[in-house]
């Protein structure tokens, strides 16, 4: 079964999301961003949301963890709970 790890910063505006991913363009530290602007408790780790599988996050997610780029920042990505970058961290099969 595929695996992947990822990150993610989780704020309330696509436009905020859409500021950070050009800081982080510009050489910002992903895991620095998460912990000073992510509303998700996996901020204080940097945005770590550990190994998971297909189907144990929500669809949006699965989308861009199990089809873009390692590391790569992707997003806005619109969810339930608001606008999200993400970066997948490894990927296996």
């Amino acid at each position: 079964m595929t695996k992947a790890t990822a990150r993610h910063i989780l704020v309330d505006s696509e436009e905020k999301c859409a500021e950070l991913k050009t800081e982080i363009e510009a050489g910002a530290d992903f895991a620095d961003v998460a912990k000073e602007h992510s509303s998700c408790p996996s901020g204080r780790s940097g945005g770590d949301l550990g190994e998971f599988g297909p189907g144990m996050m929500v669809p949006e997610f699965d989308e861009v963890v199990f089809s873009a780029e390692v590391g790569t920042v992707q997003g806005p990505v619109k969810t339930q709970f608001g606008y999200h970058l993400l970066e997948v961290t490894s990927r296996s099969e």
